[in-house]
């Protein structure tokens, strides 16, 4: 699928929850792989945010980004109706430190966007494949968010206060039921909670049109007066059991709906769309964001390993160690490749299998065995020796001799009973004889060793 942003700049105006302060936000279009990014026009050099998890420094109500001394507040609702709208790349202008609260919802955000549209972009759309669980359990709320392989993005939310309201569930199966199944879903905040989030000088701009207040326990009018005044209001009542002020919930799982669309606000910080169904058990800020943080790990480590060849051992290789012997002019015990199971002009993947009883074993750290990382080059160097000579018409007659090692790396230590896949990739074409390439040694799903090897063909010597 392609990238999107909006056809035009649109702007939106209210008041910041926490700080009070009244502001504009304008979103104008953005070029191809910009993501979301905050620009504070209101400062002399108009900063710019971007919309990251690493640029999370607090989750108390609401998530606020920050680079240096600037911030931007309560961006959540706001990143959810991007994500939900389809949109892609957008430039977030706006002139205080906190996005509107508009009415609690993403509904105001969304029908912006609807009412200039989307455009489409040549450029495509880029995804984290969840390709094995992961999960986050925090161990003091008991929030527990879990993301499994699935074709599509889909998110669940199960929240259970333990109060009149039971255990509620939501679910979105597809980005085209947001804009009437989520969007509309108000933020929300219990009665007794009120006073304690006022004396933390927060909810500066809350109101009752902007946030369900639930009611959950017993409360005189006496005390309703005192939050009244608090809240800036002639008066406060609960006319109907359970809410506030007899405000009428959109849906009667509408708890749930709001937690969803947090969720989705907050892991749009990963910085890119996630092929994979979310569940999310009693979610919140805090384990959305240390949720995010995982996916945004997880996803560059995919990145990294996007070239890992896949190595099945019931499909026969292309060359076993005696053919291998042929084009090679290494022996045992200095032969270090095993197998070939891929070869193309431009890569070779080479397979060693470590064993205990390894020559070498016997005085490299003989009380905790380590393969030698210069045998890994080696054996790197080995595979690459059979990717140049097969480019030759008569490959026994050829030998590779390696006149540069370059930018080598250890990551992670090889041990006996691993099994290591040699990757050799040319980073140019073969040119009088001198071979450029890519080496990287996997075991599982980790790089343990990678740098740039050149070798030259030389004329065996008869």
């Amino acid at each position: 699928m392609k990238q999107f942003t909006i056809q035009k700049a649109i702007s939106v105006s209210g008041v910041g929850l926490h700080t009070g302060v009244s502001s504009t936000l304008s979103l104008k279009p953005a070029p191809v792989n910009h993501g979301y990014k905050f620009q504070r026009v209101d400062l002399e050099d108009k900063p710019i945010i971007k919309a990251d998890v690493n640029r999370v420094i607090s989750t108390n109500r609401s998530t606020v980004l920050a680079k240096g001394d600037i911030q931007i507040g309560t961006v959540e609702h706001l990143l959810s109706a991007l994500v939900g709208m389809g949109i892609d790349n957008v430039l977030i202008e706006v002139d205080a430190a906190e996005i509107p609260i508009m009415d609690g919802s993403a509904a105001p955000f969304v029908e912006a966007i609807q009412a200039v549209g989307k455009e489409e972009q040549n450029a495509e759309r880029q995804y984290f494949e969840v390709e094995e669980p992961i999960a986050y359990r925090d161990e003091v709320t008991g929030a527990e968010l879990l993301v499994i392989p699935s074709d599509s993005f889909q998110v669940t939310t199960m929240v259970d206060f333990n109060s009149f309201l039971g255990q509620q569930y939501a679910y979105l199966e597809k980005t085209a039921d947001y804009a009437s199944e989520i969007a509309p879903c108000r933020t929300f905040v219990f009665l007794h909670e009120l006073e304690h989030l006022l004396d933390q000088n927060l909810i500066k701009g809350g109101d009752l049109d902007n946030a369900i207040v639930l009611v959950d326990r017993e409360v005189n009018q006496a005390h309703l007066d005192v939050l009244a005044k608090k809240l800036g209001k002639p008066s406060i009542k609960v006319d109907k059991q359970g809410v506030l002020n007899t405000i009428d919930l959109k849906f009667q799982n509408e708890i749930a709906r709001h937690k969803l669309l947090d969720v989705l606000g907050d892991l749009s910080l990963v910085g890119v769309l996630i092929k994979g169904r979310v569940v999310a058990t009693k979610p919140g800020h805090t384990a959305n964001v240390e949720f995010a943080k995982m996916l945004k790990k997880a996803h560059l480590e995919q990145i990294k390993l996007k070239g890992r060849p896949k190595y099945n051992p019931n499909i026969p290789p292309l060359y076993d160690t005696m053919q291998i012997a042929k084009l090679l002019p290494h022996r045992h015990p200095f032969l270090l490749v095993d197998k070939v199971i891929e070869l193309t002009k431009d890569t070779v993947v080479g397979i060693k299998n470590v064993s205990f009883d390894e020559y070498f074993f016997q005085g490299h750290f003989p009380d905790n065995p380590v393969f030698p990382g210069v045998l890994q080059i080696e054996a790197l160097a080995q595979a690459g020796g059979i990717l140049a000579l097969s480019q030759q018409e008569d490959s026994s007659a050829w030998d590779t001799y390696f006149v540069k090692i370059d930018k080598v790396k250890f990551r992670q230590k090889v041990l006996p009973g691993d099994t290591l896949i040699l990757k050799m990739e040319l980073m140019a074409p073969i040119r009088r004889g001198i071979v450029q390439m890519q080496a990287t040694a996997y075991v599982g799903n980790k790089i343990v060793s990678e740098g740039e090897l050149t070798a030259q063909i030389v004329k065996r010597q008869t």
